[in-house]
């Protein structure tokens, strides 16, 4: 908005602008930007997350069973930054994150939280290994599988999805939408959301499991 006068002038800019990011396979196309962006091809994945390898690999949307797990894998990235960053100074104010909610059905789908994939759930929640769940998403893919259930590596008891394909959203657009904040500090991460009325508690050592959290230098 900063570059332009009217909100026709923005809509203009923000679609030359999508016009220059790499294409979205065909079943991605309708879908909302917020649903369709983890599947664009044509540039490298930069780094391997839990179900993704890195380098140029199909894209997968990360879904948390409530917003308060959501923000939980939030907070822990946003640390996670910190950790590698050491000289960077905490933010003196609360970052604001959207967490929406979509609709996805599948007729096939594994469930790493029942038997008899539960049994590895060491090697799916490790935390700084993914080469366990890289391959098993990869084969996943391969036998047709759309929807991974997994335990969250970061909230206890909290349950994470990882969709293999855009085939798996059963609406084109987010349903519901709410705004959360997310104050980090030497203290840990707190996060707000005033509607509905929700808060979230993080202290130092919420992630120590993860040796990169561990050696994080809170006083800065």
């Amino acid at each position: 908005m900063k570059l332009v006068d009217t909100l026709e002038e923005q809509g203009l800019l923000e679609t030359l602008i999508d016009q220059s990011k790499p294409p979205l396979p065909p079943e991605c196309r309708n879908l909302h930007y917020l649903l369709a962006t983890p599947f664009r091809y044509g540039a490298p994945y930069p780094a391997g997350s839990r179900f993704r390898r890195a380098g140029l690999t199909a894209g997968v949307f990360y879904a948390s069973n409530t917003p308060a797990t959501a923000m939980v894998e939030m907070a822990f990235h946003r640390l996670l930054f910190f950790a590698d960053s050491p000289a960077t100074p905490w933010p003196a104010n609360a970052g604001e994150y959207t967490v929406f909610s979509v609709r996805f059905r599948t007729s096939g789908g594994l469930d790493l939280t029942r038997a008899p994939l539960a049994a590895d759930v060491e090697r799916w929640t490790h935390p700084t290994d993914y080469s366990a769940c890289q391959s098993l998403a990869d084969a996943a893919r391969e036998a047709g599988v759309d929807v991974v259930r997994c335990a969250s590596a970061r909230a206890a008891g909290a349950v994470n999805y990882a969709l293999l394909s855009c085939r798996a959203f059963a609406a084109r657009e987010p349903i519901e939408r709410q705004t959360w904040r997310l104050h980090l500090g030497p203290w840990g991460a707190r996060g707000l959301c005033d509607f509905p009325v929700a808060r979230l508690a993080l202290d130092r050592h919420a992630f120590v499991s993860d040796p990169r959290i561990a050696a994080l230098a809170w006083e800065r």
